[in-house]
């Protein structure tokens, strides 16, 4: 698996959960990868991770919860109040998705397109 491109081991990590977070993982890497599509799949931490312009989100799978980090959250304008996991932090935030919850998907869509535009603005600005 270790020479797998990043999409094909997400691919495997999905298939490898037969429950509630494989198809939870799916679902928002298809939302994720719906929202740009410059966005590109990678592989790191031993989990997925969307980026464009810099790290979007990972996506964790754990036992009670399907978490997306979003590595500059704090930044990132969030009006349907997705965010409900690490929310005091300076810079990540999180949304956990548990067993039978639905994201809504034009408001995570959203979040996504407003966290690419948080990571251009910032390479845009390093550039000057």
């Amino acid at each position: 698996m270790q020479d797998l491109p990043a999409s094909e081991r997400i691919s495997e990590k999905i298939a490898s959960l037969p429950d509630w977070r494989g198809a939870t993982l799916a679902r928002v890497r298809e939302l994720i990868l719906q929202a740009d599509p410059e966005i590109v799949e990678e592989w790191k931490w031993d989990v997925p991770v969307w980026s464009r312009g810099g790290i979007i989100c990972t996506g964790e799978t754990y036992k009670a919860a399907v978490k997306l980090t979003f590595a500059k959250g704090a930044f990132v304008d969030d009006p349907a109040g997705l965010f409900n996991a690490s929310l005091t932090g300076n810079l990540r935030r999180a949304i956990d998705i548990r067993q039978d919850e639905e994201i809504d998907a034009a408001a995570f869509q959203a979040l996504v397109r407003a966290a690419i535009a948080t990571n251009l603005a910032s390479v845009k600005a390093k550039r000057k």
